[in-house]
Formats: structure tokens, C-alpha cells, sequence
């Protein structure tokens, strides 16, 4: 059984997950890049009852009909999803804010109908271990 623990950005918000996740997808929709501000989103989807948060409360905000956003108030770290209609007693944690972010690899790309074109091909850019050499 897996024990992932996370947190928000400024540490306000702590959360544990107990069990293995149901998938973890890396996700191209243009609602998850447009909340995270980034070209895609890691989602670990565990039952609800997996997920408890330790340390404080984050805030929902409605980001469709039925999707929910979790997020610390304080640093606007973006935690959890849920969607009662689509995903009843599921909820998404935000890969990326685990403490061992490698622990839980991912598995899936969903939502690539959305994906942004140049990320086909992000793999293929020159990678450096800090920063790219200034000239």
C-alpha cells in the first residue's frame, strides 16, 4: 500500500493519500492549463476516503457545472479535484504538490484533443541541468 503525503507551495495546507491511485494522467485540457498556468497537469484520481487533508482548509472554487477546484487560499497552490457528476466519489490530487512527486509515476495522457501542438515535440528540446548558458 502507498503512503503519499503533499502540501501547498507555503506549507498551510498538508494532506496524506493511503492506497494505490486509480491512474495517474498527465492531463491536456485547456480548463486544467488555463488553473495551473502551465502546458499540462499531473492528476493522481484516488476514492475520496483516500484523501485526507492534515493541515488546513482549502478552498473550493466551482471551475465548471460540476468540477471543483481545491486550492490554498494563501499561495494559490491548486491541491484537489473532484466532479460529482462525471467521477462520483473519485478525487484528483495534483501530482506535482506530493512530496516525492516520483513516487506515483505517471501512466496516461488524457485530453490530448487539447494538447497544445508544440508539446508533441517538447522531448526533443535541448534540456539543461539548471539554466541555459548565458552569452
Amino acid at each position: 500500500m502507498t503512503n503519499v503525503t503533499g502540501r501547498c507551495h507555503c506549507g498551510a495546507i498538508r494532506y496524506q493519500v493511503e492506497g494505490e491511485p486509480l491512474v495517474h494522467a498527465l492531463c491536456h485540457c485547456v480548463d486544467c492549463r488555463r488553473h495551473a498556468g502551465a502546458p499540462m497537469v499531473g492528476w493522481s484520481m484516488y476514492p475520496e476516503k483516500a484523501v485526507q487533508v492534515l493541515k488546513g482548509t482549502p478552498k473550493v472554487y466551482a471551475s465548471s457545472e460540476h468540477g471543483r477546484r481545491h486550492f490554498c487560499a494563501d499561495c494559490g497552490t491548486g491541491l484537489f479535484y473532484t466532479n460529482a457528476d462525471m467521477t462520483p466519489g473519485v478525487i484528483d490530487v495534483q501530482s506535482a504538490t506530493c512530496d516525492d512527486p516520483d513516487a506515483v509515476p505517471p501512466t496516461v495522457h488524457m485530453q490530448v484533443a487539447e494538447r497544445l501542438r508544440w508539446m508533441e515535440r517538447a522531448h526533443e528540446l535541448p534540456t539543461f541541468d539548471r539554466f541555459p548558458p548565458q552569452e
